[in-house]
């Protein structure tokens, strides 16, 4: 197949080079330029969108505004073109991109991913994918490249972002319990790396609490998922909850307590760092 890749991040990259190494023909558009081997850069999006598919990972609802939606990129793409967008956007948004690609004739798949760029990088990564089924069918064979398993959301395109915007919410939630025991049981003798062996072997043995308990245990918080994108994250929740007329408590206290993690200076750190936050502030 003939696919363009618009946003060659960590993970953008990664999906590049998989989709090249499997023999389709990828172009790649960056507005910073790179290089991923078998992968050729292209001028702009709109070189970008002339194949049979087109993945964008571009880091929230406004860099896909700037670089698709107000240069009218849709308006020059390949007929039968069907796009893919990867990354975590708003449910609104969504809503907005499924009326902007009906008009342009062009079909529209949300699609975003769970995993870290490491996963990406073995083509593992967990796809949420919505949206009408031709256009999920047609995207099916780049999928099936990029992700471990294909979760299917429904013909409802922004269902699958609800479902990205909720598992992201529950991370942070997962990360917040974890340094709110650390406080408890620390304060009672009981050292983190005991108690998360408890935890990991009985009640929470998921990927997600393997990962960031580890990294409370290590103290370490180099970047996978950087704090700011978290917290983005977090208020694409908000907004969801509030546009439905729901109050949601539990995030509402993760939301400001990612809030203060970054205002302490932990922004560029991973997410996980409000865990380091939550258990220094306890201190005080």
């Amino acid at each position: 197949m003939e696919i363009g890749i618009i946003g060659l991040g960590a993970m953008g990259r990664a999906m590049a080079r998989n989709l090249a190494a499997a023999g389709h023909d990828v172009k790649a558009w960056n507005r910073s330029g790179g290089h991923v081997e078998g992968v050729t850069l292209v001028a702009s999006p709109v070189d970008a969108c002339q194949g049979d598919v087109v993945l964008t990972m571009l880091s929230d609802d406004d860099v896909i505004r700037t670089a698709l939606v107000e240069p009218d990129v849709l308006a020059h793409a390949k007929p039968g073109l069907v796009h893919v967008v990867t990354s975590t956007i708003s449910v609104a948004f969504a809503r907005e991109l499924v009326a902007l690609h009906d008009a342009a004739g062009i079909g529209f798949v949300s699609a975003p991913v769970l995993g870290r760029p490491d996963v990406a990088a073995k083509g593992e990564l967990n796809v949420l994918a919505g949206g009408a089924p031709d256009a999920v069918a047609k995207a099916r064979p780049v999928l099936d490249v990029i992700g471990g398993r294909i979760w299917d959301m429904g013909a409802d395109a922004p269902t699958a972002n609800a479902a990205k915007i909720a598992c992201n919410m529950m991370i942070t939630m997962a990360i917040e319990a974890m340094a709110e025991a650390v406080v408890l049981t620390e304060a009672n003798g009981l050292p983190r790396e005991r108690f998360f062996d408890v935890i990991l072997n009985t009640l929470f043995g998921s990927r997600s609490y393997q990962v960031y308990s580890a990294n409370i245990a290590d103290s370490n918080y180099e970047p996978g998922f950087k704090a700011t994108l978290g917290l983005k994250d977090l208020r694409l929740a908000s907004e969801a909850a509030q546009q439905a007329g729901r109050s949601l408590p539990m995030l509402a206290a993760v939301h400001r307590q990612m809030t203060d993690t970054i205002a302490a200076g932990f922004g560029e750190r991973d997410w996980s760092a409000m865990a380091k936050f939550t258990i220094e502030s306890t201190d005080r």
